[in-house]
């Protein structure tokens, strides 16, 4: 078994308009690097389809994933006003899941429990 299975990811995914798109990429460096700060962050990057923005982010466990909102925060709300968050998924273990329903609920995240083979 690998030893970072449970770890807790957040899986936003972001709508750009096409005229808006270049300037969601040129703000992406600057996530990257409010983050790089954070002991606790396993991966933080992004990927792009088109249209459609991607962040791959995971954390030890919930508290670092709640830090890491909190560090963000004034950035990703500047963001919300040109890019759309269309869909967001929390990954990990239930217990760390449940940590964290009450703090996002107003994201409406799907959650998806850790199933250990």
């Amino acid at each position: 078994m690998n030893r970072v299975s449970g770890f807790v990811s957040l899986h936003p995914y972001f709508k750009v308009p096409p005229d808006k798109l270049q300037m969601l990429k040129d703000v992406l460096p600057e996530f990257v690097a409010k983050t790089s700060a954070e002991t606790q962050n396993l991966f933080y990057e992004f990927t792009i389809n088109g249209d459609e923005v991607f962040c791959r982010e995971g954390y030890v466990n919930a508290e670092a994933l709640l830090e890491h909102l909190g560090n963000v925060a004034a950035m990703l709300e500047a963001t919300l006003k040109f890019a759309e968050l269309i869909r967001i998924e929390v990954h990990g273990p239930a217990a760390e899941l449940e940590k964290l329903k009450g703090p996002l609920a107003h994201l409406n995240p799907a959650w998806f429990v850790l199933h250990r083979c």
